[in-house]
């Protein structure tokens, strides 16, 4: 048995999710049509995702296509889940671009294909919808050409285009199509095939190409559905943690395989310090995920027991490519979140297991202020939504504001010894701090003797420094520093005579965890800090005559246009940056300014100084 690990991506209405629909039932997996207007599809089984009509979590269905088994994921379309596409992109073998034939070319159509061809997968573009009114799918195609790649060839051509009778049949072969099969595996040329998931024309086709251009992965022998046997699957199990959700309470990881085989009651060890032992096990086939005893090469296995897998972690040992499952930066923006005083314990451990499914959710807490990161402000509706339907509390979100930091512009020291100048806890700590590197992290270092002190006090002291830094003096997290422990006291056990441990005489970890955040705080104002806020770079296309108004609003907005150019078509590209905070009132006026034909599509590219900046 050969396997395909298949991506469907695309910008929001598309029509990947009925297409999905379409080829499960093509492929006899289902016995019905599902429906997003009507909300009974498959992949979309989240009922926030039937009520809404769109695609939050990346689905896994499986269907035959020949002899070839297809994992296909139903990623979300929307720029606020962008999280998850990237996620499934980490461990495709290649990926379905849908394009719809009335809209065409759209930003987040754009930011796909980017994604697809930065990673070299096979992409297959499919032109969806080409029985409805105002189809265009030869223009459609054209500008596929002009604006993802050049590199792209149909196969098909539409007879009909724009009626309820629109059909494709194919182009002459003449040897293109083995030719374009090889270019295609390999990442540098793309088909183009037509079709309607509604009516199912062209479907059949899409079926049998995937196997043709895209990469299938060989089972590494385990003879096929059959669990039997241990052989045929040497070495040990490898794979990637792409996925965690949790069904009944339980968590579950969803591991694509890579090679050897993974099995119930194995032990896995993920580099969390301790290793876990597989407690079921399933692998995606025919629509649904059946339990099995072992998962091999190229399976999608949703693994329980792994209470300690996180999103990107790699079962087995590190190979070259793993880097690839965290390419998309960081989220630009972020919210406060509350509850009613007797539900907010309830709701930091719900939005702490919501981050533990997407790791580019960040939760923050100090004191009772409890901030989460978020895309934008769709991703905080459907967070409210899950809050309130899964765990049952009933959240209150601010405002989305721009996510901001504070950086260390210089070093800083502060020193306080035990029961000396104020200083009431049984504790000695000094701690200096140093800028690091932007994306470097917070590291903790001794300059004292290790043996100087129980290990309990060092790490009571390293973890209240790194529970600080989640706000600075002025009130924004520092996600990047160096922390050296320059001194280090304490009292030893003692009592008085014939009595119990007196702990006014000794010290415990309480007394570093009350003085650490004193004398942290004393070392980062010495060191001074700057607030910075997220820069994104932009590239927006547009025509050729409305540059001068669309360079002006960028400058009003902060931002900074690098270069203009000129492609085909009269349609000029242009490239800049722009602080992260404008980047709404850019989308916002751009349709405006271009007659409705410019497309503008960002990416978080680091932090600076904030700016003052008018904004539109």
């Amino acid at each position: 048995m050969s396997y395909l690990n298949l991506g469907i991506v695309a910008h929001v209405d598309a029509g990947k999710t009925s297409l999905t629909e379409r080829l499960l039932h093509h492929s006899g997996v289902t016995d019905r049509l599902g429906s997003v207007d009507g909300g009974d599809t498959l992949t979309d089984s989240l009922a926030l995702e039937r009520e809404r009509g769109i695609t939050i979590r990346a689905s896994v269905a499986s269907f035959p296509a020949g002899d070839v088994t297809v994992n296909v994921l139903d990623t979300p379309g929307h720029p606020d889940f962008i999280a998850e596409v990237d996620r499934s992109l980490a461990v495709l073998d290649g990926a379905v671009l849908v394009l719809s034939a009335v809209e065409g070319v759209q930003a987040q159509t754009l930011v796909l294909m980017r994604a697809l061809q930065r990673l070299r997968l096979p992409v297959i573009v499919f032109v969806n919808k080409i029985d409805r009114r105002g189809a265009r799918p030869e223009a459609v195609a054209d500008a596929v050409a002009r604006r993802l790649s050049p590199d792209v060839l149909p196969v098909q051509r539409v007879l009909d285009a724009g009626t309820p009778a629109a059909r494709v049949e194919p182009l002459p072969d003449d040897g293109l199509r083995a030719w374009l099969a090889g270019e295609s595996r390999r990442g540098a040329a793309h088909p183009v095939l037509f079709g309607s998931a509604v009516t199912g024309v062209g479907v059949p086709e899409l079926a049998a190409a995937l196997g043709t251009y895209l990469l299938v992965v060989a089972d590494g022998g385990s003879g096929g559905e059959s669990d039997a046997g241990s052989g045929g699957d040497p070495g040990a199990p490898s794979g990637v943690v792409f996925a965690i959700d949790r069904e009944g309470g339980r968590k579950r990881a969803f591991v694509r395989m890579r090679s050897g085989a993974l099995r119930v009651r194995d032990r896995i060890d993920l580099g969390h310090g301790k290793s876990e032992r597989v407690t079921g096990l399933h692998v995606a086939h025919r629509g649904t995920l059946d339990p099995r005893s072992a998962a091999r090469p190229g399976q999608i296995a949703v693994v329980q027991g792994l209470a300690t897998a996180r999103v990107g972690d790699v079962v087995g040992p590190q190979r070259p490519g793993d880097e690839r499952a965290s390419q998309f930066p960081p989220p630009s923006y972020e919210t406060v979140v509350d509850a009613e005083p007797a539900a907010r314990g309830r709701l930091y451990a719900a939005l702490s297991a919501l981050a533990e499914q997407d790791p580019l959710i960040r939760v923050r807490r100090r004191d009772e202020e409890i901030t989460v990161s978020l895309y934008g402000e769709v991703q905080r509706e459907v967070l409210a939504a899950i809050l309130q339907r899964e765990y049952r509390v009933d959240a209150r979100f601010g405002a989305v504001r721009t996510a901001r930091t504070e950086r260390l512009v210089g070093t800083g020291h502060a020193l306080e010894i035990k029961k000396q100048d104020g200083n009431e806890f049984h504790a000695t700590i000094g701690l200096r701090v140093e800028p690091a590197t932007p994306g470097s992290g917070v590291t903790f270092e001794l300059e004292c003797e290790r043996g100087s002190m129980p290990p309990a006090f060092f790490d009571a002291t390293e973890d209240t420094v790194r529970r600080e830094l989640a706000r600075g003096p002025l009130h924004w997290p520092v996600p990047d520093a160096r922390v050296v422990m320059t001194h280090s006291g304490y009292s030893p056990r003692q009592s008085h005579m014939h009595q119990k441990f007196n702990k006014a005489m000794s010290s415990t970890g309480a007394d570093f965890r009350g003085l650490a955040p004193r004398v942290l705080a004393a070392a980062v104002r010495r060191a001074g800090t700057v607030v910075c806020e997220p820069v994104h770079r932009f590239v927006i296309e547009l025509p050729e005559d409305t540059v001068g108004p669309v360079a002006s609003l960028v400058g009003r907005l902060g931002g900074v246009p690098f270069e203009s150019r000129v492609g085909s078509g009269g349609i000029v590209v242009m490239r800049g940056e722009i602080p992260a905070g404008s980047v709404a009132a850019l989308q916002r006026d751009l349709p405006g300014l271009t007659h409705g034909e410019g497309m503008c599509r960002t990416e978080h590219d680091r932090f600076e100084p904030v700016r003052e900046v008018v904004r539109a």
